[in-house]
């Protein structure tokens, strides 16, 4: 009887034990974290910041397409290629830059968390982070006579990122976006394309994740061949690299050029193999890990 008591008495305690914890648990605030393993999806931007004073370079490679033929190596033979470099000055502000081979183009971006998914105390269903870039096409034109301004070559794109962690295998993001292009070939053309972007990862493993990511143009401009850019990708965490393996009807990889410039359409077969590589520096003592935010 005694062994029955004492084992009962043990069990009524570790039940309040647990009950206090979840009780604790309740009464204190904790942030989402990891939403998406690195700073892009497939070419768009995820949510994610890094922690203060971590650098990441990141080199993004696109092949021809795959349907190309033999004559073209299925698309081995052609290739463009992104290489940025990103600082995050703060554990949510982020400033980064980079020059694409398409059309000669730099640019440089900033993007600011202002919304943190959280649970506990206070609950928070979502991320949100605010995205701002510039991009400079310094391509000669055809007509070497011809004076192109400079205002004429710069595009800008506005986005507002809104993601949410549903457990530790799924993630999603909308991505409200406002492309803008100071010149464009005709009158009948927008100068403003508006887009919705909705991407998602799913995680398959512990290093091994399923991305995916798609924008809808609410006003694309239908006097020339434009599709809806979409993508899949394999992505694979090692270490101090993120590395993707993506398949996408774009080549661009700068919203300005991927978002309204998308000239294949991916389910005929106008798919694009290529690849994303991400290293990360700490380059303070007391800098987050890569994934902190």
């Amino acid at each position: 009887m005694l062994l029955i008591f004492s084992i009962s008495i043990n069990y009524c305690l570790a039940q309040e034990d647990l009950m206090n914890l979840i009780e604790d648990d309740d009464k204190k605030t904790s942030i989402t974290t990891s939403t998406f393993k690195g700073t892009r999806i497939i070419s768009g931007h995820s949510v994610e910041t890094r922690g203060a004073g971590t650098l990441d370079i990141i080199f993004m490679h696109r092949f021809g397409k795959i349907n190309s033929g033999a004559y073209n190596l299925w698309g081995l033979d052609e290739a463009w290629i992104r290489l940025g470099a990103e600082y995050a000055i703060g554990n949510a502000f982020t400033v980064g830059a980079g020059r694409s081979s398409y059309e000669k183009t730099y640019d440089g971006f900033v993007k600011y968390k202002f919304l943190k998914q959280t649970k506990g105390l206070k609950n928070f269903p979502v991320t949100g982070t605010a995205f701002i870039s510039m991009a400079i096409n310094t391509l000669k034109p055809t007509d070497e006579t011809q004076d192109v301004k400079l205002s004429s070559r710069i595009s800008y794109t506005y986005q507002i990122l809104l993601a949410r962690k549903f457990n530790e295998m799924l993630s999603l993001q909308l991505t409200p976006t406002l492309v803008h292009h100071n010149l464009v070939r005709t009158p009948e053309e927008h100068n403003d394309i508006i887009a919705l972007g909705l991407s998602g990862r799913h995680k398959i493993s512990r290093r091994m994740a399923i991305t995916f990511e798609y924008f809808y143009q609410f006003n694309n401009n239908t006097d020339e061949v434009n599709y809806d850019p979409f993508g899949i990708g394999l992505e694979i965490e090692t270490g101090g690299h993120v590395f993707q393996l993506v398949f996408a009807n774009s080549q661009a990889m700068i919203e300005q050029q991927f978002i309204t410039g998308t000239t294949g359409d991916f389910f005929e077969g106008d798919i694009h193999f290529g690849f994303n590589i991400t290293r990360t520096f700490h380059l303070k003592k007391n800098s987050a890990p890569a994934n902190w935010q």
